[in-house]
């Protein structure tokens, strides 16, 4: 396997974050891209978006340079009908993961297993159709559990549940960690609500009152190098002793914290690739996008090499503390 490079801090890039479309068919009130484009269905690559040679291209480039693991991502990425081809392309010695809204997932399910997709993480804020369509306003819940089911029979392993935890779903916590001990396959990622991105501070809560309460519940804990996560396993104690950890009655809830986590950045191997086509060093970041050109492969080892070098922690570095404590650009990014 080849050696991994390396930014200036230290920190290892083993893994890219390609978004394959910025459409979308839901309007989720915490996303800051909020449904745009063409939602019909999926259908070709749009003008602005790679096309299926491109992305295979830049995998096979990164590959190249030890990168391991890939997480194709959208907007919906199931909104682009290639998705089983540029999965079935990939390179054998990276697992593929995708982050998706999960409606397109019935009938598709089986065909992304077989063209290789290892795993999936499905948005899922809410177990009440009401409460699911006020944040995402979308009618589609029954499609979306419906697409769980379709995950997990299909042999899709881990799937994840993705929970934003702000003021509107913080309420539905509990029910969805008694969802995900009660149902064999499943996983809760609960991710912090980070309010820069979306303009509305007011809707943010204490992460660290949800961990609180995740450690007194928690059958056992684990933490994770990986950006500082902590994992509980919760649900029936009696399970605690079974060889596997995602045993009956025992669930997996990860929380997902970055918000003035400097730790959490310390420990990012990923750079993320957007629709059209642009390196960029960190998801939070729009001011650090490089071109790959026309996506040749030496324009693209060229633009990867200076993506990963110009790489820095988002916390602790891009942004600083000042001496109100609050957090702030770091002068020297400004105008960069």
């Amino acid at each position: 396997m080849p050696t991994p490079l390396v930014d200036d801090f230290g920190r290892e890039v083993t893994g890219v974050r390609v978004s394959l479309t910025d459409r979308c068919n839901f309007d989720c009130v915490y996303c800051h891209n909020e449904g745009l484009g063409d939602t019909r269905g999926p259908m070709d690559p749009q003008d602005d978006e790679m096309s299926t040679d491109d992305v295979v291209r830049f995998l096979e480039v990164a590959a190249e340079f030890g990168v391991d693991a890939v997480k194709f991502t959208g907007g919906e990425p199931m909104l682009r009908d290639d998705l089983e081809e540029i999965i079935r392309r990939t390179p054998d010695s990276m697992e593929t993961s995708m982050t998706t809204n999960g409606t397109f997932l019935p009938g598709r399910a089986d065909d992304l297993v077989d063209a290789g997709l290892d795993r999936v993480n499905v948005s899922q804020d809410a177990l009440d159709p009401e409460a699911f369509a006020e944040i995402t306003k979308s009618g589609a819940y029954e499609q979306v559990l419906e697409g769980v089911r379709c995950a997990v029979d299909a042999g899709l392993d881990p799937v994840k549940l993705n929970m934003v935890v702000f003021e509107h779903t913080a309420g539905y916590v509990e029910g969805m960690v008694e969802h995900v001990a009660e149902n064999d396959g499943l996983q809760l990622q609960l991710i912090e609500y980070m309010p820069e991105l979306t303009g509305k501070p007011e809707w943010n809560i204490d992460i660290q009152r949800v961990h609180d309460w995740l450690s007194d519940i928690a059958v056992r804990v684990e933490h994770r190098e990986m950006h500082d996560r902590k994992r509980y396993y919760v649900g029936d104690a009696d399970a605690a002793s079974a060889e596997s950890p995602d045993a009956a009655g025992l669930g997996m809830v990860e929380i997902v914290d970055p918000v003035e986590n400097d730790d959490f950045c310390a420990n990012c191997g990923r750079v993320r690739v957007t629709h059209e086509g642009y390196l960029k060093g960190c998801l939070n970041r729009n001011d650090d996008l490089k071109s790959m050109g026309e996506m040749t492969k030496p324009e693209i080892r060229e633009a990867f090499r200076e993506v990963v070098a110009d790489r820095v922690p988002y916390y602790g570095e891009y942004l600083v503390e000042n001496d109100r404590g609050e957090w702030e650009i770091n002068e020297e990014y400004i105008g960069a």
